[in-house]
């Protein structure tokens, strides 16, 4: 029995995979590691570096990131800021296409000193010099396609700032998992911010991240479910029929 499971999970390596989570909850997924990880170790947050005066201890009005109105806006390796997902879109795209053609061609030679009549006798029965040539062709094509598609999404992450690029554009990244009973919803976020383009409040909506990737989905007990077998995804790429 033994052996044979051993051969089956080698035939289907990814089904025996699963097979773990048998019973279990889905793990979190390491944050030691990613690029935040990396990002948050490297870097220290920025501190005020101003000499502290007397006069400074007892102002309304310190400066610095941390004071009252200070800048507290993502800047540098290792910041935190959040991404506002707001997508509301919709499209419908119709075309409709048809072509008709038809073509007839009749040609002859009846009369022509003659030799039409003097090649009738050699022709095959029925045929005839008169009418020697006659085509016809016809052909149809109708097309149509709908697209129908709609869009809402609503979200808020924070992201990383896990590098600064040399022109000053700062590459983010966040990820958020939350997990209810056996199901994991995952929320993956990556592009290029302008550090312009960051609010006072620390924010930055999505349609203002060049190059970005929004991923929402999840897994778990309910996913696998949804999701056709093994067996059944191969037979739909192998079968040509």
């Amino acid at each position: 029995m033994m052996k044979r499971l051993a051969l089956i999970c080698a035939i289907v390596p990814a089904g025996c995979g699963s097979l773990n989570q048998v019973g279990r909850a889905p793990e979190f997924s390491p944050l030691e590691g990613s690029a935040q990880h990396y990002a948050m170790y490297s870097a220290n947050l920025p501190q005020d570096t101003s000499p502290r005066t007397p006069s400074a201890e007892s102002s309304l009005w310190a400066a610095g990131s941390d004071s009252l109105f200070g800048d507290r806006r993502a800047a540098r390796r290792g910041d935190i800021l959040t991404v506002v997902i707001e997508i509301d879109d919709s499209a419908s795209i119709s075309n409709s296409t048809g072509r008709n053609r038809s073509g007839n061609v009749k040609s002859g030679l009846p009369d022509f000193f003659g030799i039409p009549q003097r090649l009738n006798s050699s022709l095959p029965d029925g045929a005839s010099m008169g009418e020697a040539v006659e085509t016809r062709s016809s052909s149809t094509f109708k097309g149509s396609g709908n697209v129908s598609r709609n869009e809402q999404l609503t979200l808020r992450i924070a992201a990383t700032v896990v590098e600064e690029l040399p022109n000053g554009v700062l590459r983010i990244e966040g990820q958020q998992e939350v997990r209810v009973n056996f199901e994991m919803r995952e929320l993956v976020v990556t592009g290029y911010v302008r550090p312009t383009d960051i609010s006072r409040q620390n924010e930055i909506t999505y349609d203002k991240i060049a190059g970005a990737r929004v991923a929402y989905g999840g897994r778990g007990q309910i996913t696998d479910v949804q999701q056709p077998t093994y067996g059944q995804q191969a037979a739909d790429i192998l079968l040509p029929f």
